[in-house]
């Protein structure tokens, strides 16, 4: 297929790459910041209006709503160049119910819809192991499906409606950050009691508190490497959504909130770019006892 691809960051880079790997014909609007790897694989051009009209699918793989919005719909953006009977595929985490109001105008235009958020950070995107959550029509889910099997491996049809991928995506962070504030809580616990928090995770990994999180981000807190695969202010951008569709809905969702406030501690120092494995430092400033001081 003729892919446009918008938004080429720590997660959208590799995803490019990987369509063009599958044998995708790739085009990125023109950025100072593209890489020469990026320049090389795919076809570079004026704008996302430009993009948009030579491509059969655009895929935008943008950091909140209202950059979804502005690509979308701002001056140079992809409604302006859309061709009638193409495929919007928004892979971004945003918010729902503005994911329905943008599926709607792209659908008046005569091209359809569907929201796709990953989960999988930068380690599944570059592997292609990316988890694939997909809200929208059943035929165009079946017409995005290859390009969905270049880039993840677990790849679910959530529902018909748009904005039902967005509502699993924030299901999936609110899991993730609740998981995160879980590992840094044991590991500083047992830093400080006076046991190797590395054994410590080792040794649970065998049994019923085994989890991703435990695997990739204990290892992060122990070394101390914060590196961004997933950058924490993304995640307050996430659990920001749960938390305010969760009043709409008139929910209590008290661990969520919990989160956020340790992130926002964490974001409160500097770290806000930081990967959100480093949720554990406001545990540690808190505790006035680091896990990778422990001898």
């Amino acid at each position: 297929m003729k892919i446009g691809f918008i938004g080429l960051g720590i997660m959208g880079r590799p995803m490019a790459l990987n369509l063009v790997k599958a044998g995708h014909e790739v085009a990125v609007p023109e950025r100072a910041s593209l890489t020469a790897e990026i320049r090389a694989a795919c076809e570079v051009l004026m704008d996302a209006e430009t993009v948009a009209a030579r491509s059969d699918v655009v895929i935008v793989m943008v950091p909140d709503t209202p950059d979804v919005e502005a690509v979308l719909f701002g001056a140079g953006g992809v409604a302006a160049g859309l061709q009638k009977g193409s495929l919007v595929i928004d892979m971004s985490s945003i918010s729902p119910v503005a994911t329905k109001e943008f599926a709607k105008k792209i659908n008046a235009l005569g091209a359809d819809y569907l929201d796709a958020p990953v989960s999988g950070g930068e380690v599944g995107a570059t592997q292609a192991t990316l988890t694939i959550m997909v809200g929208g029509p059943d035929a165009a889910f079946a017409r995005a499906l290859p390009l969905f099997q270049a880039l993840g491996k677990n790849i679910t049809h959530i529902g018909a409606d748009n904005g039902t991928g967005q509502t699993c995506k924030v299901a999936n962070q609110i899991i993730v950050a609740l998981n995160i504030q879980a590992v840094a809580e044991a590991l500083v616990f047992a830093a400080r009691a006076g046991a190797d928090p590395a054994k410590v995770r080792e040794a649970i990994s065998g049994g019923f508190a085994a989890s991703r999180v435990l695997e990739l981000h204990a290892e992060r807190m122990i070394k101390g490497t914060f590196n961004p695969g997933f950058r924490i202010r993304l995640h307050q951008k996430d659990l920001n959504l749960a938390l305010s569709s969760a009043r709409e809905l008139g929910l209590s969702l008290p661990n969520t909130a919990i989160a956020q406030q340790v992130f926002s501690s964490v974001s409160a120092h500097g770290g806000g770019d930081l990967d959100h494995s480093a949720l554990i430092t406001a545990l540690e400033r808190m505790a006035g006892f680091s896990i990778r001081d422990k001898k």
